[in-house]
C-alpha cells in the first residue's frame, strides 16, 4: 500500500522526532543525517518509545546473562551498567548534581551555582551510589522470580519515570536562562499529555496491572512533590532537575512493581 504525501509527511516527521529524543537522551548511533536543534516539544511525544529503544540492549543484558547462568545481581549489575553507558550517565548526573545544589547550599543563588558545579559532592555521590543501589537490589530480586518479567518491569519504570519527568518543565518556569532546559523550548501542556498518555500505555503493556494501578499515581504525587521542593529552593526548574526526576520517577515505579511481582 502506497502511503499518501500527508502519511509521508507525517512518517518523517515522527522518525526526526524520535532520531531528535534520542540524540538528546542516549548515546545510540542514529545515522548521519544532520542534527536539528532539539525541542523539548517534539522530543516529549516520542520520549517513551526513545526509553524502550534504549532499554532494548540493557534488557538483552539483563535476560541473556540470566539464561546464562550469572547470578541474580551480576546480571543486574551488567544490565545497569549498560543502561549507564547507553544513556551517556546523563541521568546520574544529573541526580548527583541535584542533590548537591538543593542541599548543599543555603540560598538560591548558591544552590543554583553548585547545579553548574560539574563536580560532585558528599549529598551528590550518596545520591548516586543509593540510586545504582536499589537499581540493581530491586532488578536483581525480580531476575531471582522471571528474568523476562524482570527486563519488562525496568523497561516500564523507566519509560514512566523519563516521560513524568517532563512535568517539570510544564509547571514550572526556568530557574535560570541558559543550561540545557533552556536551549530545548518550552513544552506545551499537549505534548505532555500525549507524551504521558503513551508511557502509560507501553506501561500497562509491560507490567503487573494491579501494580501499575497503583504506581502511576505514586509517581505523579513523587514528581509533583519533587517540583514543589525545586520551585521552593531554586524557583523553577533546569535541566539536572528534570534528569533527577526521571531517576526518581523510575525507582518509585520499580519499587512499587516490585511489591506485585
Amino acid at each position: 500500500m502506497q502511503l499518501t504525501p500527508n502519511a509521508k509527511s507525517l512518517a518523517l516527521r515522527f522518525r526526526d522526532n524520535l532520531v531528535m529524543a534520542l540524540r538528546f537522551f542516549s548515546r545510540l548511533p542514529t545515522g548521519g543525517g544532520p542534527h536539528e536543534r532539539p525541542e523539548l516539544g517534539r522530543i516529549a511525544v516520542v520520549l517513551p518509545l526513545a526509553a524502550v529503544i534504549m532499554g532494548i540492549s540493557p534488557v538483552a543484558v539483563l535476560v541473556g546473562g540470566a539464561a546464562l547462568g550469572l547470578p541474580a545481581y551480576s546480571a543486574a549489575t551488567l544490565s545497569v551498567a549498560a543502561m549507564v553507558v547507553i544513556g551517556g550517565a546523563m541521568m546520574e548526573d544529573a541526580l548527583a548534581d541535584a542533590a548537591d545544589g538543593l542541599f548543599g547550599g543555603h540560598t538560591r543563588l548558591r544552590r543554583l551555582e553548585i547545579l553548574k558545579d560539574s563536580r560532585h559532592g558528599s549529598y551528590g555521590v550518596a545520591a548516586l551510589c543509593l540510586f545504582l543501589l536499589l537499581r540493581v537490589s530491586a532488578l536483581g530480586s525480580i531476575i531471582a522470580i522471571d528474568p523476562l518479567l524482570a527486563g519488562l518491569v525496568w523497561l516500564s519504570a523507566n519509560v514512566a519515570g523519563r516521560s513524568a519527568s517532563l512535568w517539570l518543565a510544564v509547571d514550572l518556569p526556568l530557574a535560570r536562562p541558559e543550561g540545557a532546559a533552556a536551549t530545548v523550548g518550552a513544552l506545551p501542556r499537549r505534548q505532555f499529555i500525549v507524551g504521558a498518555a503513551l508511557a502509560a500505555l507501553l506501561v500497562f503493556l509491560g507490567a503487573p496491572t494491579l501494580g501499575v494501578l497503583i504506581a502511576l499515581p505514586v509517581l505523579a504525587l513523587v514528581v509533583w512533590s519533587w517540583g514543589r521542593l525545586c520551585h521552593r529552593l531554586v524557583g523553577g526548574q533546569t535541566g539536572d532537575l528534570i534528569g533527577a526526576a526521571a531517576a526518581l520517577g523510575e525507582i518509585t515505579v520499580l519499587t512499587v512493581l516490585l511489591i506485585f511481582v
